[in-house]
């Protein structure tokens, strides 16, 4: 009798430990409302002064997420982190998957995934709202075949069904041209990614589209046309998120301050018209005093 009732609550034990696992696992992904970000190298965000004052301005301005990269979290980088959340900011981690661009026998070799996921899975412990993965991509310099964008697949499968179980949404950085389609040398393809991750974070800086001289001329209409490129491969219903990259410079023409200003209010406007779901500011050197001022203009109009 003992032994039946000893089974019975062993039984009863298994039940409940299903249900709450299938109740954790069943939680939607936290999504941030229309998100304004900046980007971080981890060299500002171990800048406690200069890392002050971007969360003041942001805070000032509007912004409510900061990409941060991690390479190895030290001491400072953790205490750090800590205080953008306690100041309300969204923690996204930005980790680099293949430098440059992945070579066939790098993109085929597990053990380079699991070691960027060890990081990953710091990032995850330090509170990040998702993952952002970068350079996941073969290099240009290889050539365009059909199975790229399968092996990429392959490698983002294996990182969603890690975060999925830990309610961690996966973003994936692309270059912009993937507005116009599939690129197979990289092996970059949206539509048969969104399978897969959480969110698309196309990066279309008109500095980087050809001709040169056209798109930075034409700041708002590159912007929007990508955007809205990349919508119409899903018949205007994305399944995922879209985040922008933006960019508050451009590398090959010399601007004025009030040119630069209306650079970067253009392509604000331009991801908001697009029905995007935010945007993500790009500044290599972590300098957004001009951002800060159009949103803060933005605020006040």
């Amino acid at each position: 009798m003992k032994m039946a009732v000893k089974r019975m609550w062993c039984a009863l034990l298994v039940i409940v430990c299903v249900v709450i696992s299938s109740i954790a696992f069943s939680q939607p992904i936290e999504t941030i409302p229309h998100v304004k970000g900046i980007y971080l190298t981890q060299e500002t965000l171990e800048n406690t002064k200069l890392l002050n004052y971007l969360i003041a301005r942001s805070k000032q301005a509007g912004v409510n997420t900061f990409v941060v990269d991690l390479i190895r979290p030290t001491k400072r980088y953790r205490d750090n982190i800590a205080l953008v959340k306690d100041n309300n900011i969204h923690y996204v981690a930005r980790i680099v998957m293949f430098d440059g661009g992945g070579t066939p026998t790098q993109i085929a070799n597990p053990d380079i995934w699991q070691r960027q996921y060890a990081v990953v899975k710091q990032a995850v412990d330090l509170g990040a709202s998702a993952i952002q993965l970068d350079y996941i991509r073969y290099s240009t310099k290889e050539p365009a075949l059909n199975e790229h964008s399968q092996n990429i697949y392959k490698i983002l499968s294996w990182y969603k069904t890690k975060l999925a179980q830990q309610n961690i949404q996966l973003q994936v950085d692309v270059f912009g041209i993937t507005s116009r389609g599939e690129e197979k040398h990289i092996g970059q393809n949206v539509p048969l990614f969104a399978g897969t991750i959480d969110a698309i974070c196309p990066m279309v800086y008109p500095s980087h589209f050809a001709p040169f001289d056209t798109h930075f001329a034409h700041p708002y209409d590159t912007v929007y046309d990508s955007l809205t490129m990349l919508q119409e491969q899903f018949d205007d219903h994305m399944p995922i998120k879209m985040y922008a990259y933006i960019e508050l410079t451009n590398y090959h023409f010399e601007m004025t301050h009030a040119k630069t200003l209306a650079y970067i209010t253009a392509q604000i406007k331009a991801v908001e018209d697009a029905d995007a779901d935010g945007w993500y500011a790009w500044s290599p050197h972590n300098r957004y005093d001009n951002l800060f001022y159009v949103l803060d203009n933005e605020q006040r109009t």
